[in-house]
């Protein structure tokens, strides 16, 4: 049977990608959503005529609906959101950026579908909370990252109680053979160019900063139930080895492959086979050495700051995000300077009162109030 997926954030990098896997594996696509750019939402509606398509962008969605002319439903919003999220599909891919997509995989697993989950910003601000919905609606996540896609493989046949480490492998970015102090007139234009993935503004610059890292250290311990001092990060500027994990017998796994985002997002797709995706094959005869080195977070703080946010309870993570997003946006926007991101991170973290938030609604206040108090830092420099 064919297979039918639902794919939130469509326009995106993890969502262009997505559908590009979906046409290569012959899998039908019923609801596509973006926000902004209605030019390649138009395109991808043409090529793959979903049923359903959703604009979160007000204005894009006035002029979207003006210049279609297909037969899909063409939806609005958080509602728009949480419709297709409700449509019976295998399975539904959360590509959506940041907070904003953690409401979406609560209402995905409500309803009862499989979760293809690229969205590491829910699972940070409400992973445990999560984790607890899908063992009830007996909803199966599917990590999409690269790095949890490859923590999962390793891990899926093994008893739990045998896993001593969990390793996540970081490429070190693009400043990776900076000094602290190169570091302090760093561009933009040079966060954005990443060594070895085509990735989006936002995770770019998270992945210049590490903090993406240290996202998916948070989110690799409600993932694995697995405790803090168990993860561990390691630089491999390869990205040929995507995690490891390591064994109470001394033994390691560790999934190796090409750095190309189709090998992960197929594999959420055809869970559990395996299909030819397209991706190229490691040649071990041409490869050459690789590396390993520490995280080092003197020089990456914001690495530091996830594990410091996981001896708290979670509304600390949820103010460490928060900060993390407004930074990146004002560094994006180019009104702070690259090492200020974690130095007003931290400022907010310090200020905090930490407090456990067992609901939505608690998380979405706190998520609010931080953004406003580091808009108000923002405004004080």
């Amino acid at each position: 049977m064919r297979k039918k997926i639902t794919v939130l954030g469509s326009t995106g990098s993890i969502g262009t990608q997505t559908l590009a896997a979906a046409s290569a594996l012959g899998v039908k696509v019923c609801a596509i959503s973006g926000n902004r750019n209605i030019e390649l939402l138009l395109t991808q509606a043409g090529k793959f005529e979903p049923g359903f398509i959703v604009i979160t962008d007000h204005d894009a969605y006035r002029r979207f609906i003006d210049v279609y002319d297909g037969d899909a439903d063409v939806l609005f919003g958080e509602e728009g959101l949480s419709a297709i999220c409700a449509l019976d599909v295998d399975i539904v891919f959360n590509a959506l950026v940041g907070f904003a997509g953690l409401r979406s995989t609560l209402d995905i697993i409500e309803n009862g579908n499989d979760l293809a989950l690229a969205n590491k910003e829910s699972m940070v601000a409400f992973g445990e909370q999560i984790m607890e919905k899908a063992a009830l609606r007996k909803v199966s996540i599917i990590p999409v990252d690269s790095e949890h896609s490859a923590i999962f493989q390793c891990i899926k046949s093994e008893e739990k109680r045998s896993v001593r480490d969990i390793i996540l492998t970081a490429s070190g970015g693009p400043f990776r053979d900076l000094s602290k102090n190169e570091l302090q007139n760093v561009t933009v234009e040079q966060a954005l160019a990443h060594p070895n993935w085509n990735m989006g503004r936002k995770i770019s610059v998270d992945s210049a900063t590490m903090m993406n890292k240290g996202l998916e250290v948070i989110e690799a311990k409600h993932l694995f139930s697995a405790d803090k001092e168990m993860i561990k990060v390691v630089i491999q500027r390869q990205s040929i080895i995507h995690s490891m994990v390591g064994f109470r017998d001394g033994s390691y796994m560790a999934h190796l492959g090409v750095p190309d985002m189709k090998i992960p997002i197929a594999y959420a797709i055809t869970y559990p086979q395996r299909m030819k995706t397209g991706c190229g094959y490691l040649d071990f005869d041409t490869l050459g050495s690789l590396s390993f080195e520490k995280a080092d977070t003197d020089k990456y703080p914001c690495l530091g700051l996830a594990y410091q946010a996981l001896s708290y309870k979670n509304s600390m993570a949820v103010a460490m995000n928060a900060a993390n997003e407004i930074c990146v946006e004002a560094f994006l926007d180019k009104r702070i300077r690259f090492p200020d991101i974690p130095v007003i991170i931290e400022k907010i973290m310090e200020k905090h009162v930490d407090t456990d938030l067992k609901l939505y609604e608690d998380v979405l206040r706190t998520d609010m109030e931080i953004r406003e108090k580091t808009t108000s830092v923002l405004g004080g420099l």
